[in-house]
């Protein structure tokens, strides 16, 4: 009985303790991330519909069962699963989910979104940390070199810096070929991107396929950039960021000059003398420049200071302090608000920016409603000399101690030819004031799980103010027949302008069968423009320093001008999937897109609307064929893609209509009269029309350790809009017409690779990746016109050197006067004058794009330290240097003194012995045998041949150097941080160009932005580099 007793008692417990493991109990606990506690964190018991969410603190409270299983998850976050055992508390850490490129969602053209793998052209994701990690304060600038195909030059530098950003290379001769901007799904323009802060941009996705950009039709053409501000904080909680930074900024190199002959003219020391054509140098103390107000004169060594012009600028500062406050997320609502200051003081002493952004974002999802807004607020004030200083700076010989000429004004200043750089700084002053207000709101309804609505309306209003003035000056004594004297000026401007943009979307999602899916979008698009200015000004002001217009002295300067521009577009964008049925991953995408466009340019024309298809397919053949896929190849991805789409941005408001310009003789007093005008738009004009082909390919090797992506692409370009000259009989002098063709080719290739993880040395957390990118395209005119091969794009005349769209060449060519050559190469010498003989008319020279960009990123993490590096090597391409030019006349040269000052036999040169037969020169002497004479060969014959002054253009630069360390978590946990970042980083550290550019110019200089690339003129600011600290934290 005992015995049985004991058993029964045995399977009693042994049933109650089940029964009790049964139970359901209270499980509590936080999730949490690297940075703290994790709000709205998903908690589900697997199997069931039981669940909750975290609250603010990472709380969560559930009912379970013992060995029930609680899976935890939140969007960004790897999904983490926990078996429920006798305890009843369970703290969970959830780490970042860590996808490849392919399954990620971007956003693409007007903010549909796709996984890689469904875009059918090729694109460039650039985040946050990569955009800010050299603390550049311009987004544009700062995408330079980490975008494969994106060339970005700083045109001309300055407090305010201009910049090009081409995608690509050229599709257009006139026309524009920058990439379009968007901001939060509304088109912008790099102006507003320039002025952002950094700190508010979430990522930037650069379309450089034309199909995934066709969507956005005419205006598209080139490429996107399409950024997005940030949103809320993917933890959820309220956090607060706070960042700094401090940069010095200094010149980076100015033109060497000779260094053996010093101030005067004809080998004779000249005091006053801009030239560099005195007597060698001997270290006797001499006077230097003019009378100083009390009579004396400034006394130096006659010898040569090494980069002299240098003093004249001074060490630059850049302050860049922000703020952010943000908190929530897209269901239970977010917010946040961005504050942000710099402040620069650039190298010219008084140039100086001041900028404010404010960004204000909120959102929430109500039901089926989704609701999200922002305002950003931008206001800056900009202080400028003008940069032509900077060519009466060049103006001077090694020997002077330009400092020391700070305060001598023009009367005491070290040349009576030109005017004191310092003196143009403190009497030559810009300032521009500019206020920006950008809103936009976005309102989604889903209808239901298939369809829903988007709406997103942009309202941009921006005002602009300038006041520029010139003190005068009269030069009483005009010392050597110098004239120092300059004219008082003042002009003001005011400039208003109102952009409103619309976009309308039905969106539809529906799975078609069990292995075919289809998302489909139809919209519509509405941008209406206006824009308004107002200048007047005069000369010679009767009250120095009084800035009015009433100061004026005789008839003012007075323009105003109004412009509107209004676009109405219907679009439709359809992608179909397909899988292999079930679970199974999507492995072939058809992308369809169309764009019809009406644009108020083209009222009075005989076609006012023109549509853009495209059409785009992709196949991802390791998730296509069963065994290609393996631990070596884990990735292939084939896509091709065609489009046409339209260019008329070179078409003016208006243009359509007769216009008339203010005529002039008219014979009754001081009324007005008006002419036609001369140069008439073809009433059948039509967009410049670009058919792109384009395939590209994309490979992962190693679980993506090795990664490869290809694209080839060719852009026919038909119905180039190109003035054509007309019959001096029409009375006419030029039409606006359709009548070019050109052909743009070219690829790109990059190569990623992961040398190092995170996991690799049993989880040391070693990071070390590396992307190397190669781009190369090609632009050939095909036809100019019916009348002419060649056109000129701008072409100086006096001085020999234009830009131009020949047929059958590279554009944009270089052409100007050079040297007759046999067919040798060999230059040819006159016997009698020893002159190199000049070509009578223009001829090749060489073209402004490179012939192929490499460029490589690098960045190294370990233990919270993290190095980067962003450089790029550009190569096989020309440009004209003004400042070259510019100190050949005056005898700074280098290689005007690089052997003496006497005549030389021209290097690889040769005479013509009978007509037709050349032989090499070893005996008629080029310069003759005086110093006069060697002067006059260099300050005419050698000026006078532009080719001397075309120089390589080759440039390898490191743009980007920076470090970085992060403190750990636990190391600040009790200070109330969540993170804490110091940084150090150089911007343009590095710089190596040809011996030939003795750095005259920065190659990525030009006259404009325009695409008359390849001139860098004179008066442009040498260019600078940057060193400077940053700091991060948030709580």
């Amino acid at each position: 009985m005992r015995s049985k007793f004991k058993w029964i008692f045995t399977l009693l417990v042994a049933f109650t303790m089940q029964f009790s493991f049964a139970q359901d109990k209270t499980v509590t606990g936080v999730v949490s991330d690297e940075l703290g506690p994790i709000a709205g964190a998903n908690v589900v018991v697997k199997g069931t519909t039981r669940g909750t969410t975290t609250d603010f603190d990472g709380n969560y409270t559930i009912k379970a069962k013992q060995g029930e299983v609680l899976v935890f998850t939140y969007t960004g976050k790897k999904t983490v699963t926990i078996t429920i055992s006798a305890a009843s508390n369970y703290n969970v850490t959830m780490a970042d989910e860590v996808l490849t490129g392919r399954n990620v969602e971007v956003i693409g053209a007007v903010g549909i979104k796709k996984k890689q793998d469904a875009v059918t052209s090729s694109n460039q994701v650039v985040n946050s940390e990569e955009l800010r990690q050299a603390a550049n304060p311009n987004v544009v600038q700062s995408l330079a070199g980490k975008v494969s195909g994106l060339t970005i030059n700083t045109t001309n530098n300055g407090v305010n810096a201009t910049t090009r950003i081409v995608l690509r290379g050229n599709r257009s001769i006139s026309g524009n070929n920058q990439a379009l901007v968007v901001i939060d799904n509304v088109i912008s323009d790099a102006r507003t991107l320039q002025a952002l802060a950094p700190e508010i941009i979430e990522s930037t996705n650069v379309l450089k396929g034309a199909q995934g950009a066709a969507l956005y039709g005419e205006q598209g053409v080139n490429g996107v950039i399409i950024v997005t501000t940030k949103r809320g904080n993917k933890g959820g909680k309220l956090r607060v960021s706070v960042n700094s930074s401090m940069d010095f900024e200094e010149v980076a190199y100015v033109p060497q000059r000779q260094q053996r002959y010093g101030q005067g003219w004809n080998g004779q020391h000249i005091s006053y003398e801009n030239g560099g054509w005195g007597a060698e140098m001997d270290g006797v103390v001499r006077p230097v420049g003019l009378a100083q107000a009390d009579g004396t004169y400034i006394m130096a060594p006659y010898s040569p200071i090494k980069d002299n012009i240098k003093k004249f600028f001074q060490t630059g500062t850049l302050f860049q302090n922000g703020i952010s406050i943000s908190g929530g997320d897209a269901e239970s609502g977010y917010v946040t608000l961005s504050a942000n200051r710099q402040t620069t003081d650039f190298v010219v002493e008084k140039d100086r920016l001041n900028r404010d952004t404010f960004l204000f974002r909120a959102g929430k999802k109500f039901d089926k409603w989704t609701v999200d807004g922002n305002v950003t607020y931008n206001t800056e004030k900009t202080e400028t000399t003008s940069s032509n200083l900077f060519t009466d700076l060049l103006q001077t010989a090694t020997n002077i101690p330009v400092e020391r000429f700070a305060n001598s004004g023009q009367a005491g200043h070290w040349t009576s030819y030109y005017n004191n750089p310092y003196w143009l700084r403190d009497n030559v002053r810009n300032t521009n004031r500019r206020d920006q207000f950008r809103g936009i709101a976005t309102l989604n309804y889903a209808l239901n799980k298939n369809i829903n609505f988007n709406y997103v309306a942009g309202l941009t209003f921006t005002q602009a103010n300038a006041l520029s003035y010139t003190n005068g000056y009269t030069d009483l004594l005009q010392v050597g027949g110098g004239n120092h004297t300059v004219v008082s000026t003042f002009d003001t401007s005011n400039a208003n302008s109102r952009n409103f943009y619309h976009d309308f979307l039905i969106n539809f999602n529906y799975k078609l069968s069990d292995k075919i899916s289809m998302k489909a979008n139809i919209g519509n698009n509405i941008q209406d423009s206006y824009s308004q200015s107002t200048s007047v000004g005069g000369d010679n002001l009767t009250i120095p320093g009084l800035y009015n217009i009433s100061n004026i002295t005789g008839d003012p300067r007075r323009s105003n001008s109004f412009s509107r521009q209004r676009r109405y577009s219907f679009f439709g964008n359809v992608d179909f999937g397909v899988s292999k049925g079930g679970d199974s991953e999507e492995f072939l995408f058809l992308n369809l897109t169309a764009r019809n466009d009406w644009d108020s340019r083209f009222t009075g024309f005989e076609k006012t609307n023109y549509f853009y298809p495209s059409a785009g397919l992709s196949i991802i053949p390791t998730k296509a064929f069963e065994g290609l896929k393996s631990n070596k190849f884990n990735y292939w991805k084939l896509a091709g893609s065609i489009v046409k789409v339209g260019n008329a941005s070179l078409l003016s408001p208006y243009q359509s209509e007769l216009n008339y310009n203010p005529g002039s003789g008219y014979p009754f007093n001081t009324l007005n009269s008006f002419l036609p005008t001369q140069n008439p738009v073809n009433p059948g004009l039509t967009p410049e029309f670009m058919t792109t082909y384009e395939f590209t390919t994309n490979l992962g090797f190693f679980n993506d350790r090795l990664t490869i992506d290809a694209s080839i692409f060719q852009t026919k370009t038909t119905d180039l809009i190109t003035s054509q000259q007309l019959s001096a009989g029409t009375g006419l002098t030029t039409q606006l017409t359709n009548i070019g063709q050109m052909t743009t080719k070219g690829f790109e290739i990059d190569l990623g690779i992961s040398a190092i993880r995170a996991s690799d040395f049993n989880g040391l957390g070693l990071k070390w990746d590396n992307r190397i990118g190669y781009f190369s395209a090609k632009s050939i005119v095909d036809k100019v016109s019916d009348q002419a091969t060649e056109i000129p794009l701008v072409n100086f005349t006096g001085n020999g050197i234009g830009v131009f769209a020949v047929e059958g060449e590279e554009f944009p060519l270089i052409k100007g006067i050079g040297y007759e050559r046999d067919d040798q190469g060999r230059v040819l010498i006159d016997p009698v004058s020893g002159n190199p003989i000049k070509t009578a008319g223009y001829k090749i020279l060489g073209k402004a794009t490179p012939d192929y960009i490499l460029n490589y990123n690098t960045s190294v993490e370990f233990k919270g330290f993290r190095l980067a590096a962003v450089m790029d090597y550009r190569t096989g391409h020309q440009f004209w240097s003004g400042t070259k030019d510019w100190l050949s006349w005056s005898g700074h040269l280098y290689e005007s003194a690089e052997n003496g000052r006497s005549g030389f036999i021209f290097p690889n040169s040769a005479i013509e012995t009978a007509p037709g037969v050349y032989t090499e020169n070893t005996s008629v002497v080029t310069g003759g045998s005086t110093y006069t004479s060697y002067l006059n060969y260099f300050s005419n014959e050698y000026r006078d041949v532009v080719e001397n002054f075309v120089l390589d253009a080759t440039a390898f630069k490191v743009r980007e150097l920076s470090l970085s360390y992060t403190l750990p978590t636990k190391t600040i946990e009790k200070t109330g941080l969540t993170s804490l970042r110091f940084g150090v980083n150089a911007r343009n550290p590095f710089v190596v160009l040809p011996k030939e550019n003795r750095g005259y110019n920065d190659p990525e200089q030009s006259r404009s932005s325009g695409n008359d690339q390849g001139l860098a003129v004179t008066g442009q600011y040498p260019a600078t580099r940057t060193f400077g600290f940053s700091l991060n934290a948030s709580f």
